[in-house]
């Protein structure tokens, strides 16, 4: 059991240092950035303290998932699976449950605590043996796989929504519009085979526009039900309804592009950086998307072959 960790540990250390961080440097920056944003988000929305419990799960769940712990289990035998997979989300914990117990959440912090070793003993299936019907084409394939990973999300969002609507919360509301504009950025996390960049046979430029305008598309889809709601109900404050909504849609423009300025290898740790000192200073983001886009443009020449 302890070789499992040395070898994750040597395998995240390599990772850092291909980002061109030394392994000491990239985790302190790292647990800088992670108490920035967190301050950032308490300072924010009086609904931080979920949204912490939610990222740590979203972690949590995707190290649950039902071939990871087959493969633990059939390598180590089940009582050393169940002692990995403890440590592993305490590990995932620590941070989040730490951010908690700062902000005088002892009761959060202590479900949090109790739910990580919990999540550890069950695995959770990312398929299923029937296909979810989408309201998307099957371009691009992201939004199509990542809404059949992740669709018990968006009827909890619609019904915060209509639980902000009946107490008069409009924060709720916000809340909820947030809660699928970062699911919609997860679809964007890791690149798909070259052959189905090169497969579509179109100019650099073209290729990432049309990527950007579906993704947009998509977004606002998912988003409408909240959208309708909260104009009807505060109609007043259709300004910062909008303005979050664009917000989410240029910070999906950026996922998209980082996700390409990296390809074929998946989002670094320095770009990983990058996207979250844009969070802590939104104003970024007008330069931040020309940058990935630049980057993105020069590295899907090779595939392409154009002489953009």
């Amino acid at each position: 059991m302890k070789d499992y960790f040395v070898l994750q540990l040597v395998m995240n250390n390599r990772k850092t240092k291909e980002a061109g961080f030394n392994p000491v440097l990239g985790y302190l920056l790292g647990l800088i950035v992670f108490v920035l944003l967190s301050e950032y988000i308490f300072h924010k929305t009086e609904f931080a303290k979920y949204l912490v419990i939610l990222v740590c799960f979203s972690f949590q769940f995707k190290l649950s998932e039902n071939r990871r712990t087959d493969f633990l289990l059939s390598t180590f035998g089940d009582k050393s699976k169940n002692k990995i997979r403890v440590l592993e989300n305490l590990i995932i914990c620590i941070p989040f449950f730490s951010t908690l117990i700062h902000k005088n959440l002892f009761l959060e912090a202590v479900i949090l605590f109790i739910c990580s070793i919990t999540i550890a003993l069950f695995s959770f299936r990312t398929s299923l043996n029937f296909t979810i019907p989408t309201p998307f084409s099957k371009n691009p394939f992201e939004f199509l796989t990542g809404f059949r990973k992740t669709f018990l999300i968006f009827p909890l969002a619609y019904a915060l929504t209509a639980i902000a609507i009946n107490v008069d919360n409009f924060n709720l509301g916000i809340f909820s519009m947030l809660l699928i504009s970062i699911t919609t950025l997860s679809y964007y996390s890791k690149p798909e085979e070259e052959y189905y960049v090169w497969v579509h046979a179109d100019t650099t430029k073209s290729f990432l526009k049309k990527k950007i305008i579906i993704a947009t598309k998509n977004y606002i889809l998912l988003t409408i039900p909240i959208l309708i709601g909260l104009l009807i109900f505060y109609p007043i404050k259709f300004d910062l309804i909008l303005l979050f909504l664009f917000i989410g849609i240029l910070f999906l423009w950026t996922i998209v592009l980082a996700k390409y300025s990296a390809y074929p290898d998946e989002i670094h740790l320095t770009i990983g950086f990058i996207i979250a000192f844009t969070i802590l200073f939104p104003p970024l983001i007008l330069v931040v998307i020309p940058y990935f886009y630049t980057k993105s443009i020069n590295n899907l020449k090779f595939i392409f072959n154009d002489k953009n």
